[in-house]
C-alpha cells in the first residue's frame, strides 16, 4: 500500500459494512471556511496543472514541480507532506525498476529477448503488433508493469528501426499490454491486493491469485483486437533512439585473437556466437596464419586463432573487455601506443578528399604516425576485403580507434578526419546474464509473497544487480529517467492534497447518492467510471482505497455481494488507459513514441468505454450469475 493510501486507509475500512456509508466531515464545524477556502486553492492548482500538462507549454516534470510549489506557498501542504513523493513507493520501485532493467540490458537479456521477438514481429506492422502484445502481457503478469515497459522500450524502439517502421505505432500497443497483463493475476498491481483484502474484511471470500484471471485474458484480447481495428488513430513519429543513436552501428569489422589460456581455448564456436547473439557473423577464420574454410562452428577455438569477424558497436566493446579475446590489432600493435592512463575507444569518419582514401590500412601505420590503432571499420556498402589491414578507405567510412588519450589531439585537428567522438558502444557481461535473471526471479517472488514489501524487494533487486556486476554502477546510474522520478514525486502530493482539503470525500459522497438505487451493471459501471477518473490524479492504490468502501457500501445496500463492485473499481483504477499521467508505464513511452497529450486521449477514450464494458459484464457474470453471453429477446 502506498504513502496516500496507507494514510486514509482507516477513513473508511473500520465502517461496519452492513449499515449505510455515513462519510465523515473533512474538518470540523469551526474550520468550515478554511476547509472551503483550501478547496478552492487546490481546485484552481489542480485546473492550472491540468492546462499545463494538457497543453505542454511546460515540460511535464517541470509542470509537477511547479504544482508542488504552488501546493506548498498556497498552504494546502507543508513541506514535509510536499516532499513526501520523493520518498514514496512509487518513486522507489521506479528508480529501482529502472536499474534492474539496467542489469537485464547490460547482461544482454533484453537484446535476447527483443531478437525472439523481432524475429516472430516480421516486417508487418500488424504483425508486430500481434506479437508484442500478448509477450509484454504474459511477463507483466506477474511483475511491474513499469518494468516490463522499461525492459521493453528499447526492443522496441530498436524493432522499429529496423523494419522501418514509426515507433510511435508500436510504443503505445506496448505499454497498453503491459498494463492490460497486470489484471491476469492479483500479485501484478496492488491496487488488487487492497481489493482482495477489503472484501475479505467486508465478510466476503478473499480473491486467489487467479480469481481475476478470466476477466484479464477478456481484456487482453479485446486491446488486441482493439489495436489492430483502430491503428489508424496511432500517430506516426519515429521515436527518439538517443543522442547517440546515429553511431550506435550495426556492423563493425575486426578481427579477434583467441588469447593464450583463454576460457575460450578448446571451445567451439558456436558457443561464442551464442553467447554474443546474431548481430555476431563471422567472416573468416585463421588458424597459423592460414585461412581454413574446413572450420566449422562445432570446431574447437585455439589460441592464437584469429577469427575475422563483423559485430554490433555493443559486442565490439564486449569482445574488447573480454579477457579470453583481444583484438587483434592491439595484440599486435597495442604495445607502440599504449602509455601512461588507460587508453581508450574512439571513432573518427574519413573526411572528402582526405590523403588516406585509397590508402591500405597496413600501409598507413597509424601506430607510428598518430600513435594509435585502427581496430575496427564500418562502410555504409561495398566490399571491406577479407583481412582488415587490406582495406582500402573511403570517404565517409567510420575508423575504430585505440590509443592514449593525450595523443588524441593529433587526430582532432588533422584534415583527414571529419570528426573525432567516443565510441558509442557499451560492453555486454553476457556471462552474468543467467545472475540476472535469477536476481529478478527473485525480486518477483519477494515482492509478489510479500516476503518483502515491494519497495524494498525492487530495490533488493537494484542493488543485487549492481553488487552481483551484472549491470556498473555508472551505467545503474545513467539507467534512471530522472525526469520520470521527478515527474512522479511531483504528482503525488496531489493525491495528498485532494484527501486533506476534503475534495475526495465530497467526489465519494455525491457518487454515493447519485448511484445507490441504479441498476446492478450501472453501477458497476460508474464504479469503474469513478475510479479511472481519479486515479489520473491518484495512484491505482489510493483510489481503490477511497473508493473500494464505497463499492462495499453499494453492493450492501442492493443486498449483493461486494467482490464484483470492488474488483469493478479496481480494475478502473489500474486500466483506465486515458493520460500519459494516469500510469507510469505511460510517462516511458511519451519522450521517445514523441507522443502528444492528446495522442492517448483520442486512442484510450474508446478503449477505456470498451474496457469498462467488458470489466463490468464479466463480473457480473462471474460473481452475481449473469449471463456471459448476451440475450436479446427470449
Amino acid at each position: 500500500m502506498d504513502r496516500v493510501a496507507a494514510a486514509h486507509a482507516g477513513d473508511f475500512t473500520r465502517m461496519p459494512h452492513n449499515a449505510p456509508v455515513h462519510l465523515p466531515p473533512t474538518k470540523d464545524a469551526m474550520s468550515l471556511d478554511l476547509v472551503t477556502f483550501h478547496q478552492t486553492l487546490f481546485l484552481l492548482i489542480l485546473a492550472g496543472g491540468l492546462y499545463l500538462f494538457v497543453s505542454e507549454r511546460l515540460r511535464i516534470d517541470v509542470t509537477a514541480m511547479l504544482v508542488l510549489l504552488a501546493l506548498v506557498l498556497s498552504g494546502v501542504l507543508d513541506a514535509d507532506q510536499a516532499l513526501s513523493g520523493f520518498s514514496s513507493e512509487p518513486a522507489i520501485i521506479v528508480a529501482a525498476v529502472f536499474v534492474i532493467s539496467g542489469g537485464l540490458a547490460a547482461t544482454g537479456i533484453t537484446e535476447r529477448l527483443g531478437q525472439w521477438i523481432g524475429h516472430a514481429a516480421g516486417r508487418s506492422e500488424a504483425r508486430g503488433v500481434a506479437v508484442l502484445m500478448p509477450a509484454v502481457a504474459a511477463l507483466a503478469a506477474f511483475t511491474h508493469h513499469v518494468m516490463v515497459t522499461a525492459m521493453m522500450l528499447p526492443i522496441t524502439l530498436r524493432h522499429a528501426r529496423e523494419v522501418n517502421l514509426p515507433a510511435s505505432r508500436l510504443l503505445m500497443p506496448m505499454s497498453l499490454a503491459a498494463s492490460l497483463g497486470t489484471t491476469l493475476t492479483l500479485v501484478s498491481a496492488p491496487a488488487f491486493l487492497l481489493a482482495s483484502d477489503l472484501i475479505e474484511r467486508s465478510g466476503g471470500k478473499s480473491l486467489g491469485i487467479f480469481s481475476i484471471s478470466p476477466i484479464g485474458i477478456a481484456l487482453v484480447v479485446v486491446g488486441m483486437v482493439y489495436m489492430q481495428l483502430t491503428r489508424w488513430l496511432l500517430p506516426r513519429h519515429k521515436g527518439a533512439h538517443g543522442d547517440d543513436g546515429y553511431l550506435r552501428l550495426d556492423r563493425y569489422r575486426t578481427e579477434l585473437l583467441v588469447v593464450d589460456g583463454s576460457r575460450w581455448s578448446t571451445r567451439p564456436l558456436l558457443e561464442l556466437q551464442n553467447a554474443l547473439g546474431d548481430r555476431f557473423v563471422l567472416r573468416g577464420w585463421l588458424r597459423d596464419g592460414k585461412l581454413r574454410a574446413d572450420l566449422k562452428p562445432s570446431s574447437p577455438l585455439l589460441a592464437g586463432d584469429v577469427l575475422l569477424v563483423e559485430a554490433s558497436a555493443d559486442d565490439l566493446m564486449s569482445l574488447h573487455d573480454d579477457p579470453g579475446l583481444d583484438l587483434n590489432a592491439i595484440a599486435r600493435y597495442g604495445a607502440r601506443v599504449n602509455g601512461e592512463g588507460e587508453s581508450q575507444l574512439v571513432q573518427a569518419v574519413v573526411a572528402p578528399g582526405s590523403e588516406f582514401i585509397g590508402r591500405s590500412v597496413r600501409a598507413l601505420d597509424f601506430s607510428r604516425q598518430f600513435q594509435a590503432v585502427i581496430v575496427g571499420l564500418w562502410r555504409r556498402s561495398g566490399e571491406i576485403g577479407e583481412r582488415l589491414a587490406d582495406a582500402r578507405l573511403r570517404e565517409g567510412d567510420l575508423l575504430v580507434l585505440y590509443g592514449q588519450p593525450a595523443h588524441f589531439g593529433d587526430l582532432a585537428a588533422h584534415h583527414g578526419f571529419l570528426m573525432l567522438v567516443p565510441f558509442a558502444g557499451e560492453a555486454k557481461r553476457r556471462l552474468r546474464a543467467p545472475l540476472a535473471l535469477g536476481i529478478l526471479v527473485a525480486t518477483i517472488l519477494a515482492a509478489a509473497t510479500e516476503w518483502l514489501p515491494a519497495p524494498l524487494a525492487f530495490l533488493m533487486g537494484a542493488v543485487a544487480m549492481v553488487a552481483t556486476r551484472c549491470v556498473d554502477v555508472n551505467q545503474a546510474y545513467r539507467a534512471i529517467d530522472v525526469r520520470i522520478f521527478v515527474m512522479i514525486a511531483g504528482v503525488i502530493p496531489l493525491g495528498i492534497a485532494m484527501e486533506q482539503t476534503g475534495t475526495a470525500q465530497l467526489f465519494a459522497r455525491g457518487l454515493l447518492h447519485v448511484v445507490a438505487h441504479w441498476p446492478v451493471l450501472g453501477v458497476l459501471l460508474v464504479m469503474f467510471s469513478a475510479a479511472a477518473l481519479l486515479t489520473q490524479i491518484l495512484s491505482d492504490a489510493a483510489t481503490t482505497v477511497l473508493l473500494g468502501p464505497i463499492a462495499v457500501s453499494l453492493a450492501t445496500s442492493l443486498g449483493l455481494p461486494p467482490t464484483p463492485f470492488v474488483v469493478c473499481t479496481a480494475l478502473g483504477a489500474v486500466v483506465a488507459f486515458l493520460t500519459p499521467i494516469g500510469h507510469h508505464g505511460n510517462l516511458l513511452i511519451l519522450g521517445p513514441g514523441q507522443y502528444r497529450f492528446s495522442d492517448f486521449l483520442r486512442v484510450g477514450l474508446p478503449l477505456t468505454v470498451l474496457i469498462a464494458l467488458v470489466s463490468a459484464w464479466m463480473a457480473q457474470w462471474l460473481w452475481l450469475g449473469g449471463a456471459l453471453v448476451p440475450h436479446f429477446g427470449r
